[in-house]
């Protein structure tokens, strides 16, 4: 079989001659193929010296002429152009070319308004296709800058997708949103149809199919839970009215970050009630956190948030291929406490560890928070794996004594697009004291949110909000002394 590419700018008559010849050798000649390629006038230079410089052929003139080796792979072998296309199938095949001059400068303008109307069907037909609309609040930070990438991998919302991302910051951010908007074109992802920048908080969240709400930049320092209270409440509620008021009915809206998650989530829920069931909070950090602490103790590769008050339990915690007397298929996994032998290890300094890195923040930096986000939306849009437990906040319903209203990380599985809270899991009980300890302290936040904004500082103004967004500068100092995405 001889398959050979004809490639050439779509109004040049030597191009118009060699696709004659050519269609006369497929034709008639059962063992011959040819694909053929044409350029626009204005990128054929650019076109073919890319071509060239990849397979590393010297060529500069139109049309191009290569054999694809089909039966030994590599790069093709280049033929030449025109000239040498007739001389090979005269050699060959016997068979030459008698197209006029004047025959030759007709089909080839009449090759170029065919290029030209398959281009504006071609981008007619992807007009037809919307894109997913992803909107990233608190644009201008590092968590941003990381996420993007892995949201134009096609990792996250599966090779057939394209998706535009929306910028969304303040008006003072306006500079480095525009540099991560140049850097995500630059990748040039074939899923990333567009990336746009907005200021304008009543622009927000139109169309929006996924909304992801990154920490918010503040004037000042946080250091407590009145703090923190008085300075995310008028930006959820600005939040939640915007979503109630632009995003999609089916909008998958995930709250991730370092500090008080849980709280942010529940306010969002408040001020956004149509789609409370599709506001989740990131519970996967801490998770890993604790994943690399035991990979380091253990002298493995960890594989793997959570946030403040928490508990890590575990007894569901397993090690895959673990050099020990005991080996066995890539599939099989020990218990993590069986390997653990340094009890004190565990209940003291892993234990202490975790608490200092939630309460401060620290390590919680842009890279994990984009990994715990990105795999979350990976999972929730087509389902975690076979038998894994994952970490998720999300509204508690009553499941495993947890008061009903407050928002709590508890072990799930995605499928079908949406999750499932698995309330049947065996031997995971956990102490009442230990659950009671972690369920006042969100019950604590709900109840100073009653308390320090009554009802008509609740019912805030949009535009006081608004005011409010614009005042908040591109950086700022917060030193958050906890966090509390409480599982």
């Amino acid at each position: 079989m001889a398959k050979f590419v004809l490639a050439g700018r779509a109004d040049c008559p030597y191009y118009a001659k060699a696709e004659l010849l050519a269609d006369y050798l497929q034709k008639n000649l059962p063992d011959f193929r040819i694909h053929k390629i044409t350029q626009h006038p204005d990128v054929w230079e650019e076109w073919l010296k890319d071509l060239c410089k990849k397979n590393r052929w010297s060529h500069n003139k139109s049309p191009i002429v290569w054999r694809e080796l089909l039966d030994r792979g590599g790069k093709g072998l280049l033929l030449g152009g025109y000239n040498e296309f007739l001389e090979h199938a005269q050699l060959y095949y016997g068979v030459t070319s008698s197209m006029t001059t004047e025959l030759m400068k007709s089909v080839a303008q009449e090759n170029l308004g065919t290029h030209i109307e398959k281009e504006l069907e071609k981008e007619s037909l992807k007009g037809l296709v919307n894109p997913l609309q992803v909107w990233i609040t608190s644009a201008s930070s590092l968590a941003c800058y990381h996420l993007i990438p892995i949201l134009t991998s096609g990792e996250v919302f599966g090779p057939q997708m394209e998706i535009s991302i929306n910028l969304f910051d303040n008006k003072h951010t306006e500079e480095k949103l525009i540099s991560h908007k140049q850097e995500a074109e630059d990748l040039a992802s074939p899923y990333l149809r567009s990336v746009s920048i907005c200021t304008q908080a009543e622009e927000a969240f139109h169309g929006a199919h996924v909304i992801i709400i990154l920490d918010d930049h503040v004037d000042k320092e946080i250091y407590s839970l009145e703090d923190c209270i008085r300075s995310r409440a008028p930006l959820c509620q600005l939040y939640g009215s915007l979503i109630e008021k632009n995003a999609d009915n089916f909008a998958k809206i995930i709250v991730g970050g370092k500090t008080f998650v849980n709280l942010k989530t529940a306010l969002l829920m408040k001020y956004a009630p149509t789609f409370a069931r599709n506001i989740i909070a990131v519970a996967l950090g801490v998770e890993g956190q604790a994943k690399a602490a035991l990979a380091r103790k253990l002298k493995i590769t960890p594989s793997g948030n959570i946030s403040g008050n928490n508990y890590i339990d575990l007894r569901k915690a397993k090690v895959y291929r673990y050099e020990s007397a005991i080996w066995g298929p890539p599939h099989y996994s020990r218990p993590v406490l069986s390997l653990l032998f340094d009890r004190d290890w565990v209940n003291r300094e892993f234990v202490a560890s975790l608490k200092m890195l939630t309460a401060t923040g620290r390590q919680f930096g842009g890279m994990l928070a984009a990994h715990s986000i990105a795999t979350t939306l990976k999972y929730w849009c087509h389902g975690s794996p076979p038998g894994e437990i994952v970490s998720l906040g999300v509204l508690s319903e009553g499941q495993f004594g947890i008061p009903k209203g407050i928002v709590f990380s508890m072990p799930v599985k995605f499928e079908n697009g949406t999750w499932v809270v698995l309330t049947d899991l065996k031997n995971t009980e956990i102490s009442q004291q230990v659950m009671t300890r972690m369920a006042n302290d969100l019950i604590q936040y709900k109840d100073l949110f009653t308390h320090l904004m009554p009802d008509d500082e609740k019912d805030l103004i949009l535009s006081d909000a608004l005011d409010f967004l614009d005042l908040i500068p591109q950086t700022g100092s917060e030193k958050p002394q906890s966090q509390e995405c409480t599982n």
